[in-house]
C-alpha cells in the first residue's frame, strides 16, 4: 500500500534528528509520497533542503501564500519566479486567497493568484489551491483562468456538496484532510457523495490533525487516519482508497 500526501509541510520541523523520525513514521505508516507546498521566500530552503534529503519521497512546489501576499509581495514572487527553472518542482503552490485574517489585501492576494497561475500555464505545471473563507472570488479567478492549461488541487477541501461538483467540474481536485475526521466538521456527509476519483489525500501537517490525535502537532504518518475515515465514508477499504488517490496525485504532479 502506497500513501501520498498531497500536502504537507513536515520541513517545517528544523531539528535534524526530529524530522528523520517523522519521515520514519511516515514510511512505518504507508506515507511514502510527500508533496511540500512552499509559502514564501524564507521557507524556499527548508523546502528543497528535505526534498534532497528524501528524493524518492518528498516533492516541492514553489508559491506566495495568501497570507503572505504583504507590502514586498511584488518582491516575493520575483525572487519565487527566478528558482522555478533552478530546480526540478511539481505544482505552483500554495496560492490563492484567504480572507480569514486579512480582507483588507484581497486585491493583491488576487493579482498574485493570477500571476502565479500564469506561471503555472507557462511551466505546463498543476496549481494547489489555498482558500479560506474565500470560495466565490477564487472561483471567480478560476472562471477567468479557465483554459486546457489550468489544472490541480484545491487544498483543504471544506465546503459543500455543491461546491465541490463546482470544482470537480472545472477538473480539479479535492484535497481532503483531517478535518473529515472530526465530529461537527460537516466534511464527512460532502466526502461521502464524492467519488473517490475526485479525491486527493492531505495532512497540511503541522496543522488540523486528525482524530484520534487532534489537538496535538499534525504529521503526515497521521495521513493513515484520514485514508481510513475516507474509506469508511465511501464504503471501501484503505488499500482501495490509497490506489486511487494515489494514482489521482501522479496524475496531477506527473510522478
Amino acid at each position: 500500500m502506497v500513501l501520498t500526501d498531497t500536502h504537507t509541510h513536515q520541513y517545517y520541523e528544523a531539528d535534524a534528528e526530529k524530522r528523520a523520525a517523522l519521515m520514519q513514521r511516515c514510511f512505518d505508516n504507508d506515507v511514502t509520497r510527500l508533496f511540500l507546498p512552499n509559502v514564501d521566500v524564507a521557507s524556499m530552503p527548508a523546502v528543497f533542503n528535505l526534498a534532497a534529503e528524501y528524493p524518492q519521497n518528498c516533492f516541492p512546489m514553489l508559491g506566495l501564500h495568501p497570507c503572505d501576499v504583504k507590502d514586498d509581495w511584488q518582491q516575493q514572487l520575483d525572487t519565487i519566479h527566478a528558482a522555478i527553472p533552478q530546480q526540478k518542482i511539481y505544482a505552483i503552490g500554495e496560492i490563492g486567497i484567504d480572507l480569514y485574517w486579512d480582507k483588507t489585501t484581497l486585491d493583491k492576494q488576487v493579482e498574485a493568484f493570477k500571476i502565479q497561475i500564469n506561471w503555472a500555464k507557462a511551466n505546463q505545471l498543476p496549481i494547489v489551491i489555498h482558500c479560506r473563507d474565500a470560495f466565490d472570488e477564487v472561483y471567480k479567478v478560476l472562471q477567468e483562468e479557465q483554459d486546457d492549461d489550468l489544472r490541480g488541487i484545491f487544498h483543504c477541501f471544506s465546503g459543500t456538496v455543491e461546491q465541490a461538483k463546482l470544482i470537480t467540474d472545472m477538473g480539479f481536485y479535492l484535497g481532503i484532510g483531517g478535518v473529515v475526521t472530526y465530529k461537527n466538521g460537516g466534511l464527512d456527509k460532502v466526502v461521502a457523495q464524492i467519488n473517490l476519483q475526485h479525491i486527493v489525500l492531505e495532512t497540511d501537517s503541522p496543522y488540523l490533525t486528525p482524530v484520534p490525535y487532534r489537538g496535538k502537532r499534525n504529521e503526515s504518518s497521521y495521513l493513515v487516519y484520514v485514508a481510513q475515515k475516507v474509506a469508511e465514508l465511501r464504503g471501501t477499504d484503505i488499500e482501495s482508497v490509497a490506489a486511487i488517490t494515489t494514482a489521482n496525485s501522479k496524475l496531477i504532479f506527473g510522478i
